[in-house]
């Protein structure tokens, strides 16, 4: 699948990572297994209607018309962080089951491989999600994703 290049705010991204590490890492130390299923509802819903992305309007509506965050515009494929975004909610999605079902290991270990995965992002700019769209891409695996705005 060819990407389609469009511009992106990276400080939108990168914000959206860190509550997504902030909110999961709370939930882990609190033991509070209903901020994961907000953080999974949260991804799932930006997933499926990017324009509905708590994280990313509350980074457009308040943090950038404030200058508290400047914008970082590149050129890049909105397509492969809509997709890893959606891989990101299955497994907090998972995770919210495993926890709400008393296995407990297992859902907060998913939980983890979350947390992990968005701070590799996050600090060293590596999307394993992105990674996993053009290896599918690659092999002509069609994803039909909606646009992100």
């Amino acid at each position: 699948m060819a990407a389609n290049p469009t511009s992106l705010d990276r400080n939108a991204l990168r914000f959206n990572q860190a509550v997504i590490i902030a909110c999961l890492a709370l939930g882990f130390v609190l033991n509070q297994p209903w901020l994961v299923a907000f953080v999974a509802v949260v991804m799932a819903i930006g997933t499926a209607w990017p324009g509905a992305g708590l994280f990313k309007n509350v980074y457009l509506s308040v943090l950038r018309p404030r200058g508290w965050v400047k914008p970082n515009v590149v050129e890049d494929t909105a397509d492969a962080h809509l997709f890893a975004q959606g891989v990101g909610a299955l497994f907090l999605i998972a995770s919210s089951v495993a926890l709400f079902a008393g296995v407990t290991a297992l859902g907060w270990a998913l939980a983890w491989i979350v947390i992990i995965l968005a701070a590799v992002n996050l600090f060293f700019g590596f999307c394993v999600g992105c990674f996993m769209y053009y290896q599918l891409a690659r092999r002509g695996v069609r994803i039909a994703l909606p646009t992100w705005s």
